[in-house]
């Protein structure tokens, strides 16, 4: 063997223990996301009151011990979701719905409690993770994760589809996205606006976006987040937020 070959061979071998390396030391998309819980509180949010103010309605989550008591108030109306039940009050009376409207209330009350806390409730069993390729957004290095959900324990909207950018530093969320199908379908990005810990937890206010134009991938929507694309079609702000861990 000549001197050229140990060369090459000596290279090869430090190749290939570089991307044995990196393989090893890399996270898999469970890993991230149990950072991103743990970095978010996620602990405290599982056994803990926490209740704020969303536009002109009063949400209010009770979670111990894997149960949880989510509520919406507003006028006389109070709807309270639990594990196995949901029920809508009119001045402290319950009532009597059609099943097409208590799910409508329901995943609405469910919705808001759901994006509040985010991303504790990505491990849920209905949940599929997928780690897509490493995204730099401003500046910073992203780790970017598919989330769908199986048709069993998904909700009505199973079908969605969600994008979170988990910072690779803080393994906060700074940016998420979601593509929807229900009223003719859409995409939505947000953007993070402000964020603050109380007692441990970490609370995001979001930009909310569409695209400007026409998207065909929602695995596309941050690139037309970074060359101007998208336009604003709201704001996600959480007001008067108290958390009271059990």
């Amino acid at each position: 063997m000549n001197k050229h070959h140990v060369i090459l061979l000596i290279a090869l071998f430090q190749l290939v223990f570089i991307s044995c390396t990196e393989e090893k030391n890399s996270l898999t998309a469970q890993e991230i996301i149990d950072k991103a819980i743990a970095s978010s509180g996620g602990e405290i949010i599982a056994n803990s009151t926490i209740s704020f103010q969303f536009r002109d309605k009063h949400y209010t989550a009770k979670r111990e011990g894997g149960n949880f008591r989510l509520t919406r108030s507003f006028d006389s109306i109070q709807d309270i979701l639990t594990n196995d039940s949901f029920k809508r009050l009119i001045n402290g009376k319950g009532i009597d719905l059609t099943d097409s409207i208590a799910n409508n209330y329901r995943n609405s009350v469910n919705s808001v409690h759901y994006f509040s806390v985010l991303p504790f409730g990505l491990n849920d069993p209905a949940v599929k993770k997928k780690l897509l390729r490493t995204k730099k957004i401003k500046n910073s290095e992203y780790y970017k994760l598919e989330i769908r959900f199986a048709e069993e324990g998904g909700g009505e909207d199973f079908n969605d589809v969600f994008i979170y950018w988990i910072d690779k530093e803080t393994f906060y969320v700074d940016y998420l996205a979601y593509q929807y199908f229900t009223d003719g379908g859409g995409y939505r990005f947000r953007e993070l606006k402000e964020q603050c810990i109380i007692n441990g937890i970490r609370f995001v206010d979001y930009t909310n976006f569409k695209p400007s134009k026409t998207i065909d991938n929602i695995h596309e929507i941050d690139d037309y987040y970074i060359n101007g694309n998208l336009e604003k079609v709201s704001e996600i702000i959480l007001r008067n937020i108290e958390v009271n861990p059990n």
